[in-house]
């Protein structure tokens, strides 16, 4: 997966639902990052909706798939469709996201790994700066640690 950016770039592919979940550690001092097994990236826990679903069960079962952790899906941190980014997959695909960032909250599980992550860990943001992060999740976690109640539109 890559992130590929231009003028309204969202043209040349397909709309994507997806999600992503900014869960705290219980101090709220550190955020969780996943490894992605694709890219070697580091991530917040999150994908694509799958039918049927809504957009608050597609991030739990995400995060569960993801991480081995169940959650609550809490407040929407905020709506991110830019048209001037799109992601680009191996197999060719290329997306246009429509994604939904929400706070989560551990409530059971246990934090481990799946085929999609080769590693999980809670960073405090000043440590994120220097890891190799999917690019687009740098927006919605500066937006989360904002605090605001109100959902960002971008």
């Amino acid at each position: 997966m890559k992130i590929v950016y231009g003028d309204r770039i969202g043209c040349t592919a397909q709309l994507m639902p997806a999600c992503a979940a900014v869960i705290f550690a219980a101090d709220r001092a550190r955020i969780l990052l996943t490894r992605r097994s694709d890219n070697g990236r580091w991530c917040l826990p999150g994908g694509a909706l799958e039918p049927g679903e809504s957009a608050t069960e597609a991030c739990a079962r995400e995060v569960r798939e993801e991480t081995g952790l169940e959650v609550v899906v809490g407040r929407l941190i905020g709506v991110y469709t830019t048209p001037h980014r799109i992601v680009e997959y191996a197999d060719g695909n290329r997306r246009q996201l429509v994604a939904f960032c929400f706070e989560a909250t551990p409530t059971g599980g246990t934090l481990g790994l799946s085929d999609e992550t080769t590693e999980a860990a809670y960073f405090l943001p000043n440590a994120i700066a220097d890891l190799d992060l999917v690019d687009h999740h740098w927006e919605r976690i500066a937006d989360a640690l904002t605090g605001r109640q109100a959902a960002f539109v971008r």
